[in-house]
């Protein structure tokens, strides 16, 4: 049995995950559970799971389940909820499907303790990857991947050299504007953005995928964690989403992980990494698997991806400031306050502008914060495109 941490208990990854402890129910235990404020959710899942340490941001709601739970449960609470708990209560695993930057703390916490961190909260390795994975080394801490592209090339790299990589192809679906005219992608409103046409995840990430901007943070993830300078590192549109990313040697052979778009199996891989362990998710289908085709991402489409790879070669608080500023436009889309390419236009307006900042944790979580500021005021900016009525883009799908 291995104790497990969740972070981020009931967004898309935390109910997943709990999802599958209960078709596997003697792998895992629960130890903690931690969330921002839905604590309705977590006073559930506590309960179900019988778990002795919750954490929840938000000091109302903490109070509300401590109201609800027995005196045997610890309650943290506040702004610094999770990374307390992933500082102070014994797991063998941190599960992070924290969504933002608010999730870097506890991702040092955990590497600072020596832990395994199967981690989704891709922030945490755009933000400060070369400190994280510093940490990990110094400590003993093993970073394994959830995002599906990232668990892919993990897979696929499963004892092999790095250095006998020529690239990775990191796979993208093109989300629900692929064959979109570019010239139409102003008409966009958040509805229709959030249609993604083969995952189901949450708002910022499925938003992302429409701009392609969560390929751009992938390749700043993918860098640090594999270690890859830019030169190796190829985004290709994969309409399926059944190939999660390939990896090419030397020698021309091309290994590739495949499966459903089911958040499920990389989940599931990195709770019992390094064993295969069976379950009942889908494998192979003639119907899944019939057609698999590939292109080149359009740039005038998706103007956001090569912000990526330019962060991997300007360093520093490039990858902090580019996330901050993304988090920020993207919740102004959300909320209808900007248009659909006000969020590449901003993102890169405030990238421009980096000041540029030290590498440790706390200094790169200063040019968050200064970067936050900045992308706020490019959402008041006169030069914000005019917000879309409800008709939706010609070619759309």
């Amino acid at each position: 049995m291995a104790s497990l941490l969740l972070l981020g208990s009931t967004g898309s990854i935390g109910t997943q995950t709990l999802d599958l402890l209960r078709s596997l129910p003697t792998r895992h235990t629960v130890f903690g559970l931690a969330a921002q404020r839905s604590w309705g959710t977590v006073l559930a899942q506590a309960r179900e799971f019988e778990v002795p340490f919750v954490a929840l941001t938000d000091l109302e709601a903490a109070a509300a389940i401590r109201a609800q739970l027995p005196p045997t449960v610890h309650v943290f609470s506040g702004p610094d909820a999770h990374a307390e708990i992933a500082r102070e209560i014994e797991y063998d695993i941190a599960l992070h499907g924290v969504v933002g930057a608010a999730g870097l703390p506890a991702s040092v916490q955990v590497l600072e303790r020596g832990k395994t961190l199967a981690l989704a909260n891709k922030e945490s390795l755009v933000i400060a990857g070369e400190a994280l994975m510093r940490i990990a080394r110094e400590n003993g801490g093993t970073i394994v991947p959830v995002d599906s592209e990232h668990s892919a090339v993990f897979q696929c790299l499963r004892g092999e050299d790095i250095g006998r990589v020529r690239r990775i192809l990191l796979t993208a679906s093109g989300g629900p504007f692929r064959a979109t005219d570019p010239r139409e992608l102003a008409h966009v409103t958040p509805a229709m953005a959030l249609k993604h046409p083969n995952w189901n995840m949450g708002p910022r990430i499925t938003i992302g995928s429409a701009t392609l901007m969560n390929k751009a943070l992938e390749v700043i993830e993918l860098h640090h964690l594999f270690g890859l300078e830019r030169e190796r590192i190829e985004v290709v549109i994969h309409p399926q989403s059944i190939v999660h990313s390939l990896v090419e040697f030397v020698d021309g052979s091309v290994i590739a992980q495949m499966g459903p778009p089911d958040m499920r199996g990389p989940i599931h891989y990195a709770l019992h990494h390094p064993e295969r362990v069976p379950n009942t998710l889908r494998g192979f289908d003639f119907a899944s698997f019939a057609q698999l085709t590939f292109e080149k991402p359009d740039p005038a489409r998706f103007p956001a991806l090569d912000l990526g790879p330019r962060c991997v070669e300007e360093g520093g608080d490039a990858g902090a400031v580019l996330n901050a500023a993304d988090e920020v436009a993207v919740g102004a889309f959300l909320e209808g306050r900007i248009g659909f390419l006000d969020i590449p236009r901003i993102n890169r307006a405030v990238l421009d502008r980096r000041p540029g900042g030290g590498a440790s944790v706390e200094e790169l979580l200063r040019s968050d914060a200064k970067a936050r500021e900045m992308a706020a005021a490019e959402v008041q900016s006169p030069a914000r495109s005019p917000i879309p009525s409800g008709r939706g883009p010609a070619g759309g799908r």
